[in-house]
């Protein structure tokens, strides 16, 4: 059996380090070239309804995340427990009275967003 030595010991650890700093480099350079690591882009054509849009949809926008997403639905919901009439977002400030939803995010998303 081989007798380990500091110097293998290093040797070794060396090794691995450059192994996983080209690892590394690797799935940076992967996400760059399929495109991942660029903003979300919706089409003109895509704009979206958050009166009628699932949750899934919703992601789509630039600032909403899945809890956001769902915050936005579940508050959609519950808006016809309450007693007012017609839709719960009527333009995209509405998004405001959703929790974790400001205004840098509805700024972020208005463009994208339809109310009909």
């Amino acid at each position: 059996m081989p007798k380990v030595t500091q110097e293998r010991i290093q040797a070794f650890a060396f090794v691995i380090s450059v192994c996983m700093c080209v690892g590394l480099s690797v799935v940076i350079m992967t996400r760059s070239l399929a495109g991942l690591g660029r903003p979300r882009q919706i089409q003109l054509d895509e704009k979206i309804n958050p009166n009628i849009a699932p949750a899934v949809s919703l992601l789509r926008l630039q600032g909403v995340g899945s809890s956001r997403a769902e915050a936005i639905v579940a508050y959609r919901e519950n808006f016809g427990e309450k007693e007012r009439k017609g839709p719960a977002f009527r333009d995209a400030n509405d998004l405001r009275q959703v929790r974790g939803i400001g205004p840098k995010t509805v700024e972020g998303v208005k463009e994208w967003l339809r109310f009909d």
